[in-house]
């Protein structure tokens, strides 16, 4: 007997454990069993109310199915016999419907919980996947809803494991604002487990973003979910356009071999190191790399223009009136910025154009052939640099690629101080490829946030000065003493009227925010950079080669160089005649700076990226031009 009531025990143990649906079809067994147990009784007994014929069975379960949906329909019943057989049945009803409303009830809620936690199948297609939740999403959002404000529709997943879902849409609605034509979807999950991946349908997605976690081993979290990706049994047989961060360059190799063609792998340190290095050195080129990388304003398009077949990159430069052309794509991955002035444009090629929008990209025929008033060029010959001095506050392991990124831009001579809490501990390699100018490096060590000691530099005698964060866990930590320390600079400056522009890196992006001023020459680098980039290469993945070429020492990059280079001062001319002498030089011209608004905010510090080619300008002699060259 104990046997088998373990056995019965058992089997029903392993019914309730099949869920809510299998509950359901065991309570609703029961219920049939009942009714047809009652029917039965009334048919074979002959029992029947006392105002009535005998039934048979038929009515007799009918009539036992009223009484357990509803206990009050047996209070009309007459004849003890019958009231008897339905009273059971209302009892055996009561007991088996509480309990199948409870199961209902419970099933119902597990179901809306796990609706609320995100756990069901995303239906969509064409759209990008964001897998990770850091600050780097409400840098990325943003850019994504700007790209898709002239679409009908678009669609963002966001997937995050042990984050609720409720908390990632609230905070998004809250810090995003306006989503315009873009729908958030957000969907709760570890980027790693396969089976959550599969919730975010990703054989139908555009695009995948990568964020790496912000603790732990970050680049084999994010080489780990790549390889979750694209070794699922159930992925799709077309490549994958997936965008990846990587923290540390060494892990690249590796995860060029996990990736293949589906994977762009955008890394950090190379990318940040750049950055300071390029614009620290030069008035306005971070205001000029900020625009090229977000959505808002002037952005960076490949455009196939059949009409321009045959024609020199030289010619092109003349083709638009409204769009700076910056060099020509050939396929998805050899972009060249700034090519030879006769190189011909063959069938298969695109421009590389800027543009507000992919919208806005407009052939003008009449500027193909415009004969340009050569009069008004320059023949001022390049101005002899001299000797800098550059000063690095901080140090972590950016410093020596810093360096070694400086050494192919700062003149002979120039000297690297290096002032950090701790001496570094890293070894600062030369750059070896003959095109570099190695600067003399002196380290010191110092409290970088100590008042006194700067006001004991005589920081007037630098012309630009790097702050770093030091090597820290807590980013927090990190960014207030390199806060404190950006805050003395700022105030040594307004305090003596000296003139160094200011780089620094925030670990944060809400420490980013800040730490903002109102200088174009005092450029906060934070992964709000990195953000932009990937968004930018999750729409267009042969981005990836051109803002590598951009920032790659190799090859042209963006200079700021006097306007008397390439045209006559205080004359009323056109973009034209700039554009056109430039291109004589073997450069290209995209923009200028008027230093009369250098200090304007509302007119972007005097920056005019991507300017009309046909509207009137005059330059003087503190103005620039903006150029894509190799020096």
């Amino acid at each position: 007997m104990t046997r088998l009531r373990e056995r019965l025990w058992y089997w029903f143990d392993s019914i309730i454990s099949k869920g809510t649906g299998a509950m359901v079809t065991l309570l609703a067994l029961a219920s049939c069993i009942i009714i047809v147990f009652a029917g039965a009784a009334v048919a074979l007994t002959g029992v029947h109310p006392a105002d009535s014929e005998p039934i048979g069975f038929v009515e007799g379960s009918w009539q036992a199915l009223m009484r357990t949906l509803d206990a009050g329909t047996m209070g009309g019943d007459t004849g003890w016999g019958f009231r008897i057989i339905m009273f059971i049945t209302t009892i055996g009803g009561v007991l088996i419907i509480s309990t199948l409303i409870g199961v209902l009830t419970n099933g119902v809620q597990a179901k809306t919980e796990d609706l609320r936690r995100g756990k069901s199948r995303v239906i969509e297609h064409g759209h990008t996947v964001i897998l990770g939740w850091t600050e780097q999403i409400f840098s990325i959002i943003p850019e994504l809803i700007e790209a898709n404000s002239n679409q009908k529709q678009a669609c963002i997943v966001v997937i995050l494991g042990n984050q609720d879902k409720v908390m990632m849409e609230g905070q998004i609605r809250q810090r995003s604002g306006n989503t315009k034509q873009t729908r958030i979807v957000c969907r709760t999950g570890d980027p790693l487990e396969i089976s959550d991946l599969e919730v975010v349908n990703l054989n139908e997605s555009k695009s995948i973003i990568i964020l790496p976690p912000e603790n732990g081993e970050q680049d084999c979290e994010t080489i780990k979910t790549a390889l979750a990706i694209l070794n699922s049994p159930k992925r799709r047989s077309a490549p994958y356009h997936i965008v990846a961060e990587l923290r540390d360059a060494r892990t690249l190799q590796a995860a060029r071999v996990v990736g293949g063609n589906e994977v762009e792998w955008v890394v950090t340190s190379d990318f940040v190191a750049r950055i300071i290095a390029q614009t620290c050195r030069q008035s306005g080129l971070s205001v000029i790399y900020s625009d090229l990388l977000d959505f808002e304003g002037d952005e960076i398009y490949l455009f196939q223009a059949p009409a321009l077949i045959g024609c020199t990159y030289q010619q092109t430069l003349l083709a638009f009136e409204k769009n700076s052309v910056l060099g020509i794509c050939r396929g998805n991955t050899e972009c060249c910025l700034n090519p030879p002035m006769q190189q011909v444009l063959d069938a298969d090629d695109k421009l590389i154009v800027i543009a507000q929008d992919d919208d806005q990209i407009h052939l003008d025929s009449n500027s193909l052939h415009r004969q340009i008033e050569t009069s008004n060029f320059s023949d001022t010959q390049k101005e002899i640099e001299t000797a800098e001095k550059l000063l690095i506050l901080g140090w972590n392991a950016l410093g020596p690629l810093i360096i070694n990124e400086l050494a192919y831009y700062i003149p002979a001579g120039s000297t690297v101080r290096v002032i950090s809490a701790n001496l570094p501990a890293y070894n600062v390699k030369k750059a070896s490829d003959g095109h570099s100018t190695w600067p003399l490096v002196e380290f010191q060590q110092a409290d970088t946030t100590d008042r006194h000691m700067l006001d004991a530099l005589d920081l007037g005698q630098y012309q630009h000065i790097v702050v770093l964060c030091y090597d820290d866990s807590d980013y927090q930590k990190a960014d207030a003493r390199t806060l404190m320390t950006l805050l003395h600079l700022r105030d040594i400056a307004n305090q003596n009227g000296f003139h160094y522009s200011i780089v620094s890196q925030m670990l944060d992006v809400r420490n980013r925010n800040l730490a903002a001023t109102t200088k174009a020459d005092d450029f906060i680098v934070s992964d709000r950079l990195i953000s932009l980039m990937m968004a930018q290469i999750s729409e267009n993945k042969a981005l990836h080669a051109v803002f590598a070429d951009l920032f790659d020492a190799a090859g042209s990059e963006i200079y700021l160089k006097p306007a008397s280079n390439y045209v006559s001062l205080d004359k009323n001319i056109d973009f034209y005649v700039v554009v056109e002498a430039a291109a004589r030089k073997g450069e290209t011209a995209i923009g200028y700076r008027l230093t009369a608004q250098a200090a304007d905010v509302s007119h972007t510090y005097g920056i005019y990226l991507n300017p009309c080619k046909s509207e009137p300008i005059v330059f003087t002699q503190s103005d620039k031009v903006i150029v894509l060259a190799e020096s």
